[in-house]
């Protein structure tokens, strides 16, 4: 039986529900399509744009009906950039439609009879991103800077991302504006010609330093010197200047080599009183102030009293793991990236920690050769990428058997399919905390605590 609708007809809908990437979804005789900024409640006529044999995809003709949490997004390219999804919501709308989702994922997936406390968010919730890295292109003969537009590699030119830090969009600015003067030629993905591919800035709000970094085919390109010059005097508050060479044909930002043009290799911010060297390719919490709530939520739920030995797997530049050497006898944390593991030893160095030891490798590999040599975890804190924990991480903890388990996610969905493993393994998870790390986009952060039972 093929779809109800078909492409380019219009019709009138109710939607009922946003997905988790922010469309929102009409059903025609239990047909599914979804629709780019509609809204829950709301009543709309859509045009139909694609159709596949479970669901279709439409477009907004004319809302005939709004919501009461609708409102008018202030971006003015929202529309056509990518980069968020729920700024027609009213930001109280979306810390519901995030709690929603995170009930709808534990029941669904983690089986879960769990209280979802509402979603933490922010008294301002713009200007929140201490790091952009936005694509640089011709358009129309000028060179521009900004983001790709939605499911396309076609940039939108911007002067300002409100979700950016202002120092951020003043930097990327003036950077465009230098590489244009000397015509600088950027890098074009069909005929793998041109110099420039990204400008990456990273600022550190509590200490104000700012890290330009831009991302070329080759080290050397014409008048190098003299923009090197312009941009250390035009830039308030530069603090490092970093060239990284990417002549790769891949849409991987980075290539291997990185170099500093100017100033330090890095740029020095704080969290929970802790100090972090954050180098060009450093991985680090991009909302600061989210950070300092979600961290607190992970030390709260972890209960430390001093006496305890904690494992912190995927412990990047050992941003949470420092925090927890300050109220635990010992930390030990690992992850795959050497990089980071300098970087996290560095930071334990800086802050006079003798009681972190870092090592590289797979958490699914390292731990359980720690716990053969006699390392057993009393709290275990994981932080994994997006597709969750590896499966021989989860059995190696239900052997070492701690008593208690921190999960910080930032996918919904894969913790509530690990918690699954580790609750029918033995542990009871009582609340999952969501906490918004990225406001007027879908993404949500999760922290959650899972105890052995007796």
């Amino acid at each position: 039986m093929g779809a109800p609708v078909s492409k380019n007809e219009c019709i009138d809908v109710v939607f009922e529900d946003l997905t988790h990437d922010g469309n929102a979804v009409a059903k025609i005789n239990g047909y599914p399509v979804f629709v780019p900024q509609g809204l829950p409640e709301e009543m709309a006529r859509i045009k139909v744009i694609k159709t596949n044999k479970n669901y279709g995809f439409g477009k907004i003709i004319e809302l005939m009906k709004e919501s009461a949490d609708r409102v008018t997004p202030p971006c003015a390219v929202y529309s056509q950039c990518g980069g968020c999804q729920l700024q027609h919501l009213s930001y109280d709308g979306q810390l519901r439609v995030k709690q929603k989702q995170v009930e709808q994922v534990m029941k669904r997936i983690g089986k879960q009879h769990v209280e979802v406390f509402p979603t933490l968010g922010m008294a301002e919730p713009w200007r929140y991103r201490n790091k952009a890295q936005v694509p640089v292109g011709f358009v129309n003969g000028k060179l521009v800077a900004g983001f790709y537009q939605q499911r396309s590699h076609q940039i939108i030119d911007m002067d300002t991302c409100l979700i950016q830090h202002a120092q951020n969009d003043a930097a990327i600015q003036i950077a465009r504006g230098v590489f244009a003067k000397y015509h600088i030629e950027p890098y074009d993905e069909t005929t793998r010609k041109g110099v420039l591919r990204h400008l990456m800035t990273r600022f550190a709000t509590t200490t104000g330093e700012l890290m330009l970094v831009i991302v070329t085919t080759k080290p050397n390109f014409p008048n190098k010197e003299q923009i090197v010059a312009e941009l250390e005097t035009a830039i308030p508050g530069l603090t490092s200047l970093v060239q990284n060479v990417n002549a790769a044909n891949t849409n991987v930002i980075f290539g291997d080599r990185t170099d500093v043009l100017w100033g330090r290799e890095y740029i020095m911010d704080t969290i929970h009183g802790i100090s972090f060297a954050i180098s060009a390719r450093s991985f680090y919490q991009v909302n600061p102030e989210q950070t300092e709530v979600l961290y607190a939520e992970a030390l709260r739920l972890a209960e430390l009293t001093g006496e305890e030995t904690v494992i912190d797997a995927y412990c990047g530049i050992g941003s949470i793991s420092l925090c927890l050497a300050k109220e635990a006898k010992h930390v030990y944390g690992v992850e795959i990236v050497p990089q980071a593991i300098e970087d996290a030893r560095a930071n334990a160095k800086l802050n006079k920690m003798d009681n972190v030891t870092f090592e590289v490798g797979k958490a699914e590999e390292v731990i359980p050769a720690w716990f053969k040599n006699g390392i057993v975890a009393d709290v275990l804190v994981v932080d994994p990428p997006r597709k969750g924990c590896d499966e021989a991480l989860l059995e190696t903890i239900l052997k070492m058997k701690p008593k208690r388990v921190v999960y910080v996610s930032c996918n919904p969905s894969t913790l509530a399919r690990d918690m699954l493993v580790l609750t029918d393994g033995g542990y009871v998870a009582k609340v999952v905390q969501p906490v918004d790390m990225f406001p007027h986009t879908t993404h949500v952060e999760c922290v959650t605590v899972l105890e052995r039972r007796a």
